[in-house]
């Protein structure tokens, strides 16, 4: 293979990884809303590159999203960091008018059916659709709680906590910087009651005993 043309498969190959690293992030916040233009504006070329490439934004969508085997987990990471920031305002003005506008609900529907499809792809159980939509329904509800109902356990949790909690909840393995943050709290204050619960516990332990020394 002649050198230059070597070079110009090597550009080509950063330019395509350089645009699906753009679309991933852009899809990531943006959800449908997001175009081709901001994708490309991010990618640093032009949105026409981007179109010969992949030829339409739903293209785009499903190389960006594909989990690749063995990337599941990595990828329900990405979500979720992603999630717990705030939305941009035209991702939030999607989601508010999802429930009263049928064009918005469509349009998040469709973007959650491929997540749902995407996810499902790398897991082998025969219950595998259903569990994606499982998962990508809680991260919605996230979505929904944390940004639109400002609900209260979310608004006293630091990012950090609500990540920590909910890898926990869909299983995924923790990382390093959880697990020494864990180690670092095995002295954390009882949970509410129970220092109450084992004082009677210990009150009732104690007269049994007296009753049957009696």
């Amino acid at each position: 293979m002649p050198k230059s043309t070597g070079v110009r498969a090597a550009q080509r190959a950063a330019t395509i990884s350089r645009i699906l690293a753009a679309a991933r992030e852009e899809f990531a916040r943006h959800g449908p809303a997001a175009t081709v233009r901001s994708i490309a504006r991010r990618a640093h070329v032009d949105p026409s590159l981007v179109m010969q490439y992949f030829t339409s934004k739903d293209a785009l969508f499903m190389a960006a999203t594909a989990v690749s085997e063995g990337e599941s987990e990595q990828h329900l990471r990405d979500v979720l960091a992603a999630k717990l920031d705030e939305p941009p305002p035209e991702t939030m003005a999607l989601f508010r008018s999802m429930l009263t506008s049928p064009t918005a609900a469509e349009a998040v529907r469709e973007f959650l059916n491929e997540r749902i499809a995407n996810l499902a792809r790398d897991d082998p159980r025969p219950d595998a659709e259903l569990t994606a939509a499982l998962t990508v329904s809680t991260f919605l509800g996230l979505t929904v709680a944390r940004h639109f109902l400002h609900l209260d356990a979310f608004e006293h949790a630091t990012k950090q906590d609500v990540e920590r909690v909910a890898s926990q909840w869909l299983n995924l393995p923790a990382t390093p910087e959880a697990s020494a943050e864990t180690t670092g709290n095995d002295h954390r204050p009882p949970a509410p009651g129970s220092t109450g619960r084992r004082a009677r516990q210990s009150t009732k332990i104690t007269k049994n005993r007296k009753s049957s020394a009696d």
